[in-house]
């Protein structure tokens, strides 16, 4: 390279997702909000079929998981992996197609799937053509990542590219396995697969989109950011290899846990169940490892309410990593079994793990790639991160309590054997507290929405900004 020219990392891809994430995730928390409202009153489908839950409720998964994690997950890699290899990205004009393919997938979801069109599996709804077009930008995304890996200007490889480059691989054959079908019309298909087989392969899709997308890609992201926020290096980088391999191991055999007391064969039952039980050891060794990074900077949480989304993203990330394991226990799934103790679960791990550390993790990014050292309002950081954990707190407790008291209502009988409560009588039990989740889905939406005229703010009173890449490599 002459010495008129300087090398400068690509962060204008970075630009883009980190900003898309934010308008997606108050779109996906949105149609949340309006499908918990009609649970709680079902007059509000209006007797529309384009907005009845039936159509809502997979739009809202597709759009907080795909749209908003996925955005955030593309921002964070590729903005991580260019830091820590001390190289620009791979391929940049295969990285700016990575981002507008991705927005063309979350348009064409909330265009086919509130029309009715869908393969009603679930994380997997969306029709072949669009399957074809996420398999398209998926593999551009990996030639992009270990393009950029494989050029890398250090010889270490950091262990978070360790967690993306496995959540990158992992998705693309979970999607093309699952996602096999047979077109019969440009809008319809059916699976490959039939009967138990079909929901064997679509529980171990389902289980492992949490397990790599939502688990391992967000691990990558805290093993970055968390150390960079609290300006602390990784509390045990021994442990951190031995949580990757334990983690990306285990995971891959828990999804039977969803198919308990179902035509599934027993032993792939209880072999789900083993490694569900497993799978807390290496989950708990990441959480402790990214809490222990304080250690002696543990005052840094009074003053940085950045640092405190990543920290109490992981301390749901733990809760969250003990309360599946325990319900993946036959006896336990027993009680909670279809119940909304499954919804509260769900919800712990994505609203206080996924989403924490996402606000974390994007408050960290914005004002470095729009040229300031902090969000414009660091008040409004502190204001959203008390919202978003009142909210988290109203709707887990209420789902848990509700949970449990629909299990307990549905097995519970009379001295001659017949059921003492009607389905219906459950129901109307779980009334008040399908008010309260819904509290608490506003009070969570609100805090985006702070999060939202905070950056638009910090981007009004910003620039765009050029970061070179260190003249002497040095390790990240």
């Amino acid at each position: 390279m002459n010495n008129t020219s300087k090398s400068v990392y690509s962060d204008n891809v970075v630009r883009n997702f980190a900003v898309m994430a934010v308008v997606w995730g108050i779109v996906g928390m949105l149609v949340g909000v309006i499908i918990a409202a009609q649970l709680t009153w079902p007059a509000l489908n209006f007797d529309l079929p384009w907005i009845t839950y039936g159509r809502l409720r997979p739009l809202h998964t597709n759009a907080v998981i795909f749209a908003f994690g996925g955005c955030t997950l593309f921002a964070t890699s590729y903005y991580a992996v260019q830091r820590t290899c001390q190289t620009r990205l791979f391929a940049p004009a295969l990285a700016a197609f990575t981002f507008w393919g991705w927005q063309l997938v979350i348009l064409l979801a909330a265009i086919s799937l509130p029309l009715g069109f869908t393969t009603g599996k679930e994380y997997a709804e969306l029709e072949w053509p669009i399957d074809i077009l996420i398999t398209l930008v998926w593999v551009s995304y990996a030639i992009v990542f270990f393009g950029t890996v494989v050029t890398r200007k250090v010889k270490h490889i950091y262990v978070a590219n360790w967690f993306f480059g496995a959540f990158i691989l992992t998705v693309a054959v979970l999607h093309l396995v699952n996602s096999a079908e047979i077109p019969v019309t440009l809008f319809k298909s059916y699976s490959a697969y039939a009967g138990v087989q079909d929901a064997m392969v679509q529980w171990w899709y389902g289980h492992n989109a949490v397990g790599f997308f939502l688990t391992a890609g967000f691990l990558g992201m805290m093993y970055y950011f968390v150390p960079k926020q609290a300006g602390r290096p990784v509390y045990s980088y021994r442990l951190s290899i031995v949580h990757f391999w334990a983690l990306i191991f285990t995971y891959m055999w828990a999804g039977p846990h969803h198919l308990h007391y179902t035509a599934l064969p027993d032993w792939a039952q209880s072999l789900g169940m083993v490694f569900s039980l497993i799978l807390l050891a290496p989950s708990w060794g990441g959480m402790i490892n990214g809490i222990m990074t304080l250690s002696g900077a543990w005052h840094k949480l009074r003053d940085d309410p950045v640092l405190r989304f990543m920290i109490v993203s992981l301390s749901f990330y733990g809760m969250s990593t003990f309360e599946g394991p325990m319900m993946s226990i036959k006896t336990v799934n027993a009680l909670s079994h279809y119940t909304d103790w499954t919804v509260g679960h769900v919800h712990s791990g994505a609203l206080g793990w996924v989403g924490l550390i996402s606000f974390g993790c994007l408050y960290f990014l914005i004002p470095r790639l729009f040229g300031r050292k902090t969000m414009y309002s660091v008040p409004a950081i502190e204001l959203h991160f008390w919202v978003a954990t009142i909210g988290i707190v109203l709707y887990i407790a209420a789902m848990w309590i509700a949970g449990v008291m629909q299990g307990l209502m549905w097995r519970a009988t009379t001295p001659d054997g017949s059921l003492t409560y009607t389905f219906v009588e459950s129901v109307k039990a779980t009334f008040p507290f399908y008010v309260i989740r819904l509290l608490g889905g506003v009070l969570y939406l609100t805090g985006a929405v702070i999060m939202m005229w905070n950056v638009v703010k910090t981007i009004g009173a910003g620039k765009s900004v050029v970061t070179e890449i260190p003249a002497v490599a040095a390790h990240a």
